[in-house]
């Protein structure tokens, strides 16, 4: 990859770019209720100090702000932390032959601008931090490192790099294309073969930045083969993933939709499951023996839904039979796993359904066994886990990073108002 690749990412948005001297100002909330903690009552009139992107203090009713001091007034609201989004592919959310054709006409800086776009809409949705699981070109990698460094605005991001499957398997990029054309998609080094290999690639992707590492265990909805949504790969290479990625202090997020393949990867050592379509009781009862999360990522039947009725041949037949069988069965996997007390974790999969829309999955989360504090309650203390960032985000607790969120009514009694957010702050910056 050129040195120049990511030139225009660094250069989009200056505009946005977090002054020095906002970072360092001390700015006051005045709260109407506080949601500090989900999963712990709710207080009344609060007053949130933050300073250095940081909360500074908390402390009950509406207490005068010192001279200089700027003045948020939220006392008309519900004030909560910053969500989390524990899946999203930030880079496009076109889907089926339409994303297909935008992986061979986009290049790398085209989808370094789609991701600060999709970033954007995230971030004003009330999502201050993402768990981005795929990107084989690293415009998110670079969006996380630009954020970081205050040269655009946009959500905290946890990168995985390039997802890691078996040859053949989910993640494979060369899926789908003619012969001659097989070796340039899959030229990423993201595929592997057998334990050692599986070691290289995990070690290519934390050499490349990732926060966490990817695989999949599984085939996949989306995937351009009639392999089945089965096991794709083999034991000791989902633990050669697993404890490499493990070595280098790096959690694990698996991809799996078959039951041989969400029990390989709880036998593994997995940090979370994504999807988790397919139970038998075998796999249930082991998962409820482990703290593996389960992400459950219902959005998507959102997403195709919608494509589909734009346009009825959006997918490839043998991907049109995938997607008829997941809209089916979305929800059942989390109305099982609730009552067992296996953990879950917010993620949408957003890319496949759209971005901006995550607080769709509030919703679907409700209508599918979890009560609207739990739903929310995954959003916010359990992602924050997950992803290894408590001592961070996840509450309003000071000492954290101010990421703050308000709504107009309580969303413990409504968790559709989260769909529509009045005020973002984010690391102590207020989102336009």
């Amino acid at each position: 990859m050129k040195p120049t690749t990511f030139l225009p990412l660094l250069l989009l948005g200056t505009a946005l770019a977090t002054p020095a001297a906002a970072q360092t100002a001390r700015t006051v909330i005045h709260a109407g209720h506080l949601i500090a903690e989900p999963g712990k009552p709710a207080k009344g009139a609060s007053t949130i100090t933050v300073e250095g992107g940081k909360i500074v203090s908390i402390a009950d009713g509406h207490q005068p702000a010192d001279p200089g001091a700027t003045v948020i007034d939220l006392k008309d609201k519900y004030v909560l932390p910053g969500l989390i989004d524990s899946h999203v592919h930030l880079t496009s959310d076109a889907g089926g032959i339409a994303g297909q054709l935008e992986e061979v006409t986009l290049s790398p800086a085209a989808q370094a601008f789609n991701a600060e776009v999709n970033g954007m809409k995230t971030l004003r949705a009330g999502f201050t931090t993402v768990r981005n699981l795929g990107d084989g070109d690293g415009a998110t990698l670079a969006l996380r490192d630009a954020i970081l460094a205050g040269k655009v605005q946009g959500p905290r991001i946890v990168d995985a790099g390039a997802s890691i499957s078996g040859s053949a398997g989910h993640m494979d990029g060369s899926l789908g294309y003619r012969d001659e054309l097989r070796p340039f998609f899959a030229g990423a080094g993201n595929t592997c073969n057998g334990a050692d290999d599986c070691r290289r690639a995990v070690r290519l992707q934390i050499g490349r930045g990732a926060d966490v590492i990817k695989f999949a265990s599984t085939g996949g909805v989306n995937s351009r083969i009639g392999a089945g949504l089965g096991k794709q790969m083999f034991d000791d290479e989902a633990q050669a993933i697993v404890d490499t990625a493990h070595l280098f202090g790096k959690k694990v997020a698996v991809h799996a939709h078959g039951a041989d393949g969400i029990r390989l990867a709880l036998a593994a050592g997995a940090d979370s499951i994504e999807h988790g379509t397919i139970l038998d009781e075998a796999t249930i009862a082991a998962w409820a023996k482990t703290r593996t999360y389960y992400v459950p990522t219902l959005s998507t039947v959102n997403g195709y839904k919608e494509r589909i009725a734009a346009n009825a041949a959006a997918y490839e037949p043998d991907v049109l039979a995938k997607i008829q069988w997941r809209i089916g069965i979305t929800g059942r996997s989390l109305e099982a796993l609730v009552p067992r007390g296996v953990r879950i974790a917010f993620g949408t999969d957003a890319g496949v359904s759209k971005h901006g829309r995550n607080a769709d999955e509030f919703e679907l989360l409700v209508a599918h066994g979890m009560t609207p504090v739990e739903a929310l309650k995954a959003a916010t203390v359990n992602a924050a886990d997950l992803l290894g960032l408590s001592d961070q985000i996840g509450t309003i607790t000071s000492g954290k990073s101010a990421d703050i969120i308000a709504v107009a009514s309580n969303p413990i009694a409504d968790v559709t108002v989260l769909k529509k957010v009045d005020f973002v702050m984010a690391r102590g910056e207020v989102v336009d």
